[in-house]
């Protein structure tokens, strides 16, 4: 078992910069590949970005590439996402969420953390 649990959601104006965290317990965090994935009202949760289980490599949907970077320290159990130039569709749910595989996390999820809200305004 893994638990997840996200931090660092709030208000923000667009154009700003949030930073979210999630920390995990149980099992080895190492040994896990992490992403973030967001649910906005009315819609499907969608898959933001992913990190293989170093670190090494990263994936990201088209709609946050080059604004978002999702990463990670092993030593302290936790995933981030530094998200900057923050726009009004960027709200939403936040999900951190842990799997076998980077490439296929989009697809196959064993643990979710509860979620951060994040709220860009115009």
């Amino acid at each position: 078992q893994v638990q997840l649990v996200e931090s660092g959601g709030g208000l923000v104006q667009a154009g700003g910069s949030l930073r979210l965290s999630c920390s995990a317990s149980g099992r080895t965090f190492s040994s896990y590949a992490m992403g973030w994935f967001r649910q906005a009202p009315v819609k499907e949760r969608e898959f933001v970005a992913a990190i293989n289980r170093s670190g090494g490599n990263t994936y990201y949907s088209d709609s946050v590439k080059g604004r978002f970077t999702i990463s990670r320290d092993n030593a302290k159990n936790t995933l981030y996402l530094q998200m900057n130039s923050l726009k009004p569709e960027d709200t939403a749910v936040y999900y951190c969420a842990a799997g076998p595989l980077a490439t296929t996390l989009r697809h196959r999820v064993d643990y979710w953390g509860q979620g951060t809200q994040v709220t860009v305004s115009s």
